[in-house]
């Protein structure tokens, strides 16, 4: 039941908030904690096993530092152990924030395709200063759906298996990836481990988006186009919700990419290369919307029914 009300507080308010500019943000702390690692040792030989050490090490810090705090604060008063939880809870959720982000792009390119440049570049890791207006939308849309995985569904997901230490583990593994995860002359060797963790710890919260995305919008004859378009995608991932989103709106994600002055050629996903509007975004939001009411509900309810399912099954092995 405290894990049911945890995930609720937070939910309810990162959909009233959102992140506040003004509050000091665990995943900023991360950023420079991975910022500096980079520098000191992503230089000279043993790239690859210095990406490694600094990878595993972060997020066993992470988790293992969360899981001791949180034990320490609970065995203080649960009652503080849970607002604490709570607000860890609130910090992960990322899908108000995201929505919020999309939505300026959209406002921003609709003035001048300068600031739409300038406003998605908050919140893609590509080189936007020569990218048309069609290409900002089709980035913003993008980074929705990926995000939608990456910022609502998977920290649930991790949250329900491993609880706020595993969640906050999780945002370290997906906060290396988008810093260091690149293919990229720079990160290649460096960020190789992180890279491959995120692929992991996402696989099956991808995919979950993916079905929740088809099922909340009646679309799952679009499985067999999800399944073509994102298992084309470089990463093992991110094509899947991409991928959904492309199929429910019928339009063409993808193409090649700049990061950090290097030309990365993405596969298009989906065939119709039409314009994007507002109207695109507005059902993409809404569909986000859907996901992320379903995905905490049923992990609500399924950290409810648990403790009874447990319990019966002690009843049954004892009886045996």
């Amino acid at each position: 039941m405290k894990a049911l009300l945890i995930l609720l507080v937070g939910w309810i308010a990162d959909l009233i908030l959102g992140d506040p500019a003004r509050l000091p943000h665990p995943i900023v702390w991360f950023g420079k904690v991975i910022a500096a690692f980079e520098r000191w040792f992503n230089r000279g030989h043993l790239r690859k096993l210095k990406g490694m050490f600094t990878a595993l090490l972060l997020i066993a810090a992470v988790y293992v530092g969360m899981y001791y705090l949180l034990g320490w604060i609970d065995s203080i008063n649960v009652y503080l152990s849970m607002a604490v939880k709570a607000v860890l809870v609130f910090y992960c959720l990322a899908g108000t924030t995201l929505i919020r982000e999309v939505r300026q792009v959209f406002q921003a390119v609709n003035r001048s395709l300068e600031e739409g440049r300038r406003q998605v570049a908050r919140i893609v890791g590509r080189d936007t200063s020569e990218l048309t207006a069609q290409e900002v939308r089709i980035a913003a849309l993008e980074t929705l759906a990926e995000n939608l995985s990456d910022g609502v569904v998977a920290p649930v997901f991790w949250y329900a298996i491993l609880g706020v230490p595993g969640m906050m583990a999780y945002k370290m593994i997906n906060t290396l990836d988008s810093m260091i995860g690149y293919r990229t002359s720079r990160y290649r060797d460096f960020g190789w481990c992180a890279a491959r963790i995120d692929d992991v710890a996402n696989y099956l919260p991808a995919r979950l988006t993916t079905l929740l995305m088809l099922t909340v919008t009646g679309r799952l004859r679009l499985l067999n186009f999800v399944t073509w378009f994102g298992r084309e995608h470089a990463s093992p991932n991110s094509g899947y919700p991409e991928a959904a989103l492309a199929g429910i709106l019928d339009c063409r994600f993808g193409g090649p990419h700049t990061y950090f002055g290097e030309v990365i050629n993405k596969p298009y996903i989906g065939t119709n290369d039409r314009e994007i509007t507002d109207t695109d975004l507005r059902r993409a939001v809404s569909v986000n919307r859907r996901v992320e009411a379903v995905m905490v509900v049923a992990t609500a309810l399924i950290l409810f029914w648990a403790p009874f399912f447990v319990h019966a099954l002690r009843i049954i092995v004892h009886k045996v």
